[in-house]
C-alpha cells in the first residue's frame, strides 16, 4: 500500500506491506460524540462546581481574580475552543459577584515554554477579551524567572520543590483553564499537571521531568497512576495547602480536533478523576489484535513545541519517544521505528536557545547516554543569557532541553533501532544514536536485521498532526 507522511512542510511517501495496519486519531475509531453547545454545557458546569461553592460565594468587590490559560501548544484556536467558551463566562460570574474589572488577571501557564506573542495571545482568547484585558496589562505570560513574582512555597510531603506565581499564590479566586487530552507525562494534561508545569520554576520541573521518574516501569506505557502524575497532584495540592484555597478548575475533555466532550469546573482532587473516566473512551483505545515489530510514522518541521521540533535533534528523539511511550502496549519489545524528517540541522536557535550547547555537550566527554547530561541543567539553567532568551525573547528556558533528554532516552530504552528516513543531514541523526536511509522502503528492508522478513507493521499518518491517543490490545 502507498501511504504518506509528514516530512519537513510537505509529505513523503512510502510503499509498505499490504498486510499494513493503519491508525488514524478520530478516522480509524471515531471520538466520542463532541457537545453541540459547549457554550451551554460550560456555564453549566461553572455554575455548578463540583467539591466548591460557586464563584458567587468566593468572591466579592474587592477579590483579585487570577485567570491561569495554557499556551499555544494545545487547545485549539477555533471560535468555540474550550478557552474562547470558558474565560467569558469566568469573567461574567466574577463581575455579576461584584469583582472590579480592574482586579481580574489573565495569565498564561506558559511554564518552561517560550512566551507566547501578543498575536498568539489574542489568537487563543479571541479578540474581544484581548481588547478588553491587553492593553490594561491585564493579559501577561508567566515568568519563572521573575523572583519579584515567584514565591518560594519549600518542599510538599513528597519532598518536590514548589515554587509558584506569586500574583496566582495571593489572589482571592485562581482558577486553572485546562484540557484533558492525552499526554504522554503523566496520561492527561489539565488537573493538577496545568499548575505544577505552567506557572512554576524550573526547580519544581526538575523534580519530576527527569531520568529517575520518567524511566521507571510506571511511566512507559503511558497511565494515570505513574510516579511523575503523584508528584503533579502532590505539588498542586501543596500550593493549595499553603495559599489557603483550592484553585477554581475549568477541564474539557477534548477530542482528536480540539472539540469538548465534556465541561467539569470545581475541585481538582475530585473532578480529575471524573474527566479521566471520559476521557479514557477517546484516549486509550483498545484495538491491537496484534503486538508490531515496526513502527512507521513522519514529523513535520513544525509541530506541537514549535518551528524546528521537527529537525532539531533532541526533540526529534523526544517526538519520537513519546509515541514509544503512547503505544508500547502494542508494541513488541524489540520493535523498530521508523520516521521521516529531513533533519536539516536547522534547531531554531531563536525558539530553542540552549539546545545547540546541550546537544554539543552530548557529543563529548564521556557523554553516552543521554541522562549523562542530567548533571549539567543546573549549569545552564543559571546562565544569564539563557535565562534572557526566556524572559524578553520569546526563546524556551534552558531547563526545558534537560526535561526532553530524559523523555529522548525511553526510545533507545524500548527499541531495537530507531530510523530517520529522508533526512538531508543525516549526521545529526546518527549523532543522536539514529540510523539513517534515504528511504522507508530501504529503512524497511534493513530493519528485517532486526524483526525478520515479514514484520507486522503499524503506520501512524498524521502523528503530530491532530491529538494523539495511547493504542492498547483489543483483549
Amino acid at each position: 500500500m502507498k501511504l504518506a507522511f509528514e516530512y519537513g512542510h510537505g509529505l513523503m511517501e512510502a510503499d509498505l506491506p499490504d498486510n499494513t495496519d493503519v491508525f488514524i486519531p478520530g478516522e480509524t475509531v471515531p471520538d466520542p460524540p463532541y457537545l453541540k453547545n459547549p457554550e451551554e454545557a460550560t456555564r453549566v458546569a461553572i455554575q455548578n462546581p463540583i467539591g466548591m461553592p460557586p464563584i458567587s460565594q468566593l468572591v466579592k468587590k474587592g477579590s483579585k481574580v487570577a485567570i491561569i490559560f495554557p499556551d499555544r501548544v494545545k487547545g485549539g484556536f477555533q471560535e468555540n475552543s474550550h478557552r474562547k467558551i470558558s474565560i467569558p463566562i469566568i469573567i461574567e460570574e466574577c463581575l455579576k459577584a461584584g469583582v472590579e474589572k480592574k482586579d481580574i488577571k489573565l495569565i498564561c501557564s506558559n511554564g518552561l515554554h517560550r512566551k507566547n506573542t501578543r498575536e498568539e495571545i489574542k489568537s487563543i482568547l479571541g479578540e474581544k477579551i484581548f481588547d478588553e484585558f491587553y492593553w490594561t496589562n491585564q493579559i501577561v505570560n508567566h515568568d519563572s524567572e521573575d523572583w519579584d513574582n515567584l514565591i518560594d512555597l519549600g518542599r510538599d510531603e513528597m519532598g518536590n520543590r514548589v515554587i509558584m506565581n506569586k500574583e496566582v499564590y495571593e489572589s482571592d479566586l485562581a482558577v486553572l483553564i485546562g484540557h484533558t487530552l492525552g499526554n504522554p507525562y503523566g496520561g492527561y494534561s489539565g488537573g493538577y499537571k496545568h499548575c505544577a508545569t505552567g506557572i512554576t520554576h524550573w526547580k519544581s520541573i526538575a523534580s519530576h521531568h527527569v531520568p529517575h521518574v520518567m524511566h521507571r516501569d510506571d511511566f512507559t506505557p503511558v497511565n494515570n497512576h505513574s510516579l511523575m502524575r503523584k508528584k503533579f497532584d502532590s505539588i498542586g495540592q501543596h500550593m493549595e495547602k499553603c495559599m489557603g484555597k483550592k484553585f477554581f478548575t475549568v477541564d474539557a475533555v477534548l477530542d482528536t480536533y480540539a472539540r469538548q466532550i465534556a465541561v467539569f469546573a470545581g475541585y481538582a482532587k475530585e473532578i480529575q478523576p471524573l474527566s479521566w473516566e471520559i476521557a479514557n473512551k477517546r484516549t486509550y483505545i483498545p484495538w491491537a489484535e496484534k503486538k508490531y515489530d515496526v513502527m512507521v510514522f513522519g514529523m513535520p518541521q513544525s509541530f506541537h513545541y514549535g518551528n524546528g521540533m521537527g529537525t532539531n535533534p533532541i526533540l526529534m528523539l523526544q517526538a519520537i519517544s513519546a509515541q514509544i511511550i503512547r503505544h508500547k502496549r502494542v508494541m513488541k519489545d524489540n520493535c523498530v521505528v521508523i520516521c521521516s524528517s529531513i533533519c536539516n540541522g536547522y534547531f531554531h536557535d531563536e525558539e530553542f536557545p540552549a539546545y545547540r550547547e546541550v546537544y554539543e555537550l552530548f557529543q563529548k566527554d564521556y557523554h553516552n547516554v543521554l541522562p549523562d547530561l542530567e548533571k549539567y541543567g543546573e549549569y545552564l539553567s543559571n546562565k544569564q543569557e539563557y535565562i534572557d532568551k526566556y524572559r524578553f525573547n520569546y526563546g524556551y528556558h534552558p531547563y526545558h532541553a534537560f526535561s526532553m533528554i530524559s523523555c529522548g532516552h525511553i526510545a533507545e530504552m524500548n527499541c531495537s533501532a530507531i530510523y530517520i528516513v529522508g533526512a538531508q543531514e543525516p549526521g545529526y541523526a546518527r549523532s543522536m544514536g539514529m540510523k539513517t536511509r534515504a528511504t522507508f522502503e530501504e529503512a524497511l528492508q534493513d530493519a528485517k536485521k532486526y524483526v525478520g522478513d515479514s514484520p507486522n507493521i503499524l503506520a501512524l499518518p498524521k502523528t503530530f498532526k491532530i491529538a494523539a491517543v495511547h493504542l492498547g490490545m483489543k483483549e
